[in-house]
């Protein structure tokens, strides 16, 4: 598939890696998308550290925010693949946009096509068909945004203890105190969606009790704080979120009790939908630098710098590293399902940390071979160099999470010791 000049050609072009028609065309609208909305934007956000909430709503009349509300509930029903895939498109054109997008689609990924593949008794799985009903129409209907705040500054976000936000039962609902650093669209959303622990008095605090829950923005005792002026990612805007004694009725549970845990357990690729911005990210830098030296650049003089070796070989490293990227991150979104063995686990980890390591690794020869030029704000890779490098930190699966995970579980099976 050939790019016009109202497109781009896709990143994964839908013959080579056997997509679906539907998938193909779903991924496309968000590549036009994505291209015409989002890139003209991006910079001002950028520059300014707004949050372009415009950009979501144009997203309701693209159908994408509702992009994995199955399809009784009026989205457009994408499975895993395809929305990665998609995100993927959406993250070459403004990477603050394909992050935040993220944290409200997961609200429905979750919710929907993965909680599908959990067990629940049929009490639980009434319930929730009942609840999720609510949440999608905001959505669907309404344009209603959800943020996915999960940073606490410790390593709660990292799976390996309960969170330090509390949920207390109250007549009907829960009363929740805590806060979230790092959470994006903080001021902007109109529902957050908040893991925090369900707990008893007196009773000790466990992962197991883990709630997911869509907090309305307006409630009482909800409060945004802080400054925003960080390297790169700044149109997220992802100040501290603060809850003080908030009241969240139980209808807004946007997971049975229990089942974030189970879903945490069996489904570990939920944690993977970070990168598919940070992949959108490497291509990025690779069609910057491809346009640059053949003088293609839109708004600059038609200067052709290709002819040098040192160039040509610049560029064949980066084509190199961004298609064993994309070749492995492919290969793990893919396989992301339910309970998936060893192997899928460990490739997942190894895709992660390869897109967020390699993304900025692309940009940075971006630059070097581009040229002084490169690093002006004028252009958009100086913005791509910046968010490429926050891809590393981002939790729950950090770079040196992943490299700590890999090396463990690859040497040592379930329950073994050296003891």
């Amino acid at each position: 598939m050939h790019a016009t000049p109202d497109d781009d050609a896709p990143m994964f072009a839908p013959d080579a890696f056997r997509l679906e028609p539907a998938q193909a065309a779903l991924i496309g609208k968000a590549r036009r998308f994505g291209k015409r909305v989002l890139a003209p934007r991006a910079a001002q956000h950028d520059r300014d550290a707004t949050f372009p909430i415009e950009n979501f709503r144009d997203m309701k009349d693209e159908g994408l925010l509702a992009i994995c509300v199955p399809k009784p509930y009026g989205g457009a029903g994408a499975d895993f693949q395809t929305y990665c895939l998609a995100a993927a498109e959406l993250g070459r054109y403004c990477g603050a946009t394909a992050l935040s997008w993220n944290m409200h689609v997961c609200s429905t990924l979750w919710s929907g096509p993965l909680a599908d593949d959990l067990p629940m008794s049929e009490a639980d799985r009434a319930g929730h068909e009942a609840r999720r009903r609510v949440h999608y129409a905001r959505i669907v209907d309404e344009g209603a945004v959800y943020a996915q705040p999960f940073s606490e500054g410790g390593a709660a976000a990292a799976g390996t203890v309960a969170f330090g936000t509390e949920a207390r039962v109250v007549d009907g609902g829960f009363l929740v105190n805590g806060k979230k650093i790092f959470a994006s669209l903080s001021g902007s959303a109109d529902y957050y969606g908040i893991l925090c622990t369900e707990r008893a008095g007196g009773e000790a605090a466990s992962r197991r009790n883990t709630l997911y829950l869509a907090v309305p923005a307006a409630s009482k005792g909800v409060k945004v704080v802080g400054d925003w002026d960080p390297l790169g990612m700044r149109g997220t805007v992802s100040r501290t979120l603060l809850l003080e004694d908030a009241f969240v009725p139980e209808s807004e549970m946007l997971m049975p009790h229990g089942v974030y845990f189970e879903a945490a357990t069996r489904w570990p690729h939920m944690f993977l939908t970070l990168s598919p911005t940070y992949m959108g990210l490497a291509q990025a830098a690779y069609d910057f630098t491809v346009a640059y030296l053949r003088g293609e650049l839109p708004g600059m003089p038609p200067v052709k710098r290709r002819m040098y070796p040192t160039k040509q070989i610049a560029v064949a490293e980066m084509r190199i590293m961004l298609e064993q990227t994309k070749a492995l991150w492919f290969q793990a979104v893919t396989e992301a399902r339910a309970n998936p063995g060893k192997e899928q686990v460990l490739r997942a980890y190894a895709a992660q940390h390869t897109v967020m390591e390699n993304a900025n690794a692309i940009a940075t020869k971006a630059i070097r071979t581009c040229g002084g030029q490169a690093m002006l704000k004028s252009l958009p890779l100086e913005r791509i160099y910046r968010d490429s490098r926050c891809g590393s930190l981002m939790l729950p699966w950090t770079a040196e999470i992943c490299v700590d995970r890999i090396g463990r579980e690859a040497l040592y099976e379930a329950g073994e010791t050296d003891g």
